[in-house]
């Protein structure tokens, strides 16, 4: 096989295309990473806020219960 060895302007304009996308998405990704961890970061502290809540919320449920056991034996 005999192949020709001189690169064409073709070829390198279509590796240079391919190539400055690829570097244009690298940076989109780039930023919608970015953007997703700044959401994240935001949304920590209602996370933690939420957990606080679901354990007083267990708490007061608890005591619920022991104040109807209370009410429900004083009448009979």
């Amino acid at each position: 096989m005999n192949f020709e060895k001189k690169i064409t302007l073709a070829f390198v304009m279509a590796v240079l295309v391919q190539t400055g996308g690829a570097l244009v998405w690298a940076g989109a990704a780039a930023e919608r990473i970015t953007v997703l961890e700044r959401s994240a970061e935001a949304g920590r502290p209602v996370g933690e806020r939420l957990a606080r809540v679901e354990a007083e919320l267990g708490a007061v449920r608890a005591q619920l219960d022991r104040m109807e056991r209370k009410l429900e034996a004083g009448n009979e």
